[in-house]
């Protein structure tokens, strides 16, 4: 027998049990995010900018020269098959967090992007479900989901190796880990895998033209306020609310 294949156990079973019993209740509790905080809680900035300036020196040397290599050995339809691969298996956790913010319609649909592709999509080295009508949903995940439960950003976080993050966000990577299927191959399997995964990402910035001011004062505030303009776009979905011109007044004025 594999050593490396997966055993559902008795405890496993419980958990799903758990699991489907609690999905109706957090559905229930999903609603209206928190506002956007206007400013950055920022406690440790010092040792977030030695971080920052650690993630710069890596990229250059070690990331970038990487994912250079790689686009030059790897032709561009295999590159698309390897992107396709992983965004099919990050389609559980996809309709995990569809389900939990609300959207069982959308989770029900990545799921059947998910059997179609891993199936007839060879794993999903080719997205098969798009012509069939099953087109991609929103991209979720599990920071998303923490804020729909009214869940606060927090403080903001530059993690080693990973960059920008903030303590609601950073519970994304456990449970991204948890219902990535890579993951219960065996580490002698995913931890390549993983790795192929993240220079590939690399190298995907860079064909898309990565943005980055070289005008900015402070590179690092720039890249603060980048990431949270960003993260509020996906937990509004595109519109974050703006602040209302009263607002200003009354802080402005005792009424």
């Amino acid at each position: 027998m594999d050593p490396h294949a997966v055993r559902i156990g008795p405890r496993r079973w419980l958990r799903a049990g758990l699991l489907a019993l609690l999905l109706p209740a957090m559905t229930a509790c999903a609603g209206n995010p928190p506002p956007p905080e206007p400013e950055a809680w920022d406690p440790i900035e010092p040792v977030n900018r030695q971080v920052y300036v650690f993630n710069e020196q890596l990229d250059r040397f070690v990331a970038k020269p990487l994912a250079d290599a790689y686009v030059f050995v790897t032709p561009r339809f295999a590159r698309r098959g390897v992107t396709n691969f992983f965004d099919n298996m990050g389609v559980p956790g996809n309709a995990l967090n569809h389900t939990l913010q609300g959207n069982p319609g959308d989770g029900a649909r990545d799921t059947g992007r998910f059997l179609i592709n891993s199936t007839l999509g060879l794993a999903g080295l080719f997205d098969v479900a798009t012509p069939l009508g099953l087109e991609a949903t929103s991209n979720e995940d599990f920071g998303q989901t923490l804020a729909v439960w009214g869940a606060p950003e927090g403080m903001y976080l530059m993690l080693p190796a990973y960059g920008p993050n903030n303590t609601r966000d950073i519970h994304d990577l456990p449970v991204s880990l948890a219902t990535n299927p890579v993951t219960y191959i065996g580490w002698t399997v995913a931890l390549p895998l993983y790795a192929l995964d993240l220079v590939n990402t690399r190298a995907r910035l860079d064909q898309a033209a990565r943005f980055r001011s070289e005008a900015a004062l402070d590179e690092y505030d720039f890249t603060r306020s980048a990431y949270r303009q960003y993260r509020n776009n996906l937990i509004w979905d595109g519109d974050p609310p703006q602040q209302d011109f009263f607002d200003d007044l009354d802080d402005d004025f005792d009424w």
